[in-house]
């Protein structure tokens, strides 16, 4: 039993030896409803989680709207500013929707074209569960890359907000609900500052 103990600890403390292994990302979202912080998964999605963090760093999506609002399945930001006037976006990103992760709720995942390939800056936050979504052999689905760690109150809020005054955006809020910031957050404040 000693040996088994010995052994045991021996073990445990080479692992305690070893280098930390590097935290996700976390955003924050301020929004016109609260705050919502996201953790992002760099493992599973690599070009996509690059992508979206580019656009926070570069204040892209300071000033965007939840411009798709389907209760009961998704909240679409990313693209419009209060005014409806899509912003100029970069190159689209690879479809990684082959990685393992579900569309499922809380979780963020890319919009699209038909176009596997067309994601660019915007993304959604699925209300439900939508593996309906997800990618199967030879069907690409949509790229999920992180989930909301905090707020989903928030993005529930926005559901219940009145839709239906924008002809062309009849998903849109009647009153614009903007990301006002989006802004990386370090671990600490991920963890309320524990």
């Amino acid at each position: 039993m000693r040996k088994f103990l010995a052994t045991v600890l021996l073990g445990l403390s080479g692992l305690l030896a070893l280098p930390a292994l590097a935290n996700n990302p976390h955003v924050e979202l301020k929004t016109d409803l609260g705050t919502l912080q996201v953790e992002l998964y760099p493992d599973k999605a690599p070009a996509t989680v690059k992508n979206f963090l580019a656009y926070v760093d570069s204040g892209f999506y300071n000033g965007v709207i939840f411009h798709r609002v389907i209760p009961g399945f998704m909240a679409q930001t990313g693209g419009y500013t209060f005014d409806f006037q899509l912003k100029k976006t970069g190159e689209p990103v690879a479809n990684e929707s082959d990685n393992g992760l579900h569309n499922v709720r809380g979780t963020l995942a890319m919009a699209r074209k038909n176009d596997p390939d067309s994601a660019s800056s915007q993304f959604f936050i699925n209300l439900v569960d939508n593996t309906r979504l997800d990618g199967e052999k030879d069907k690409p689905g949509y790229t999920v890359f992180g989930k909301v760690t905090e707020g989903m109150d928030v993005v529930d809020k926005i559901t219940e907000e009145p839709r239906g005054l924008y002809r062309a955006f009849p998903d849109a809020p009647n009153v614009p609900v903007r990301i006002l910031n989006a802004r990386r957050i370090d671990d600490a404040a991920a963890n309320g500052g524990n």
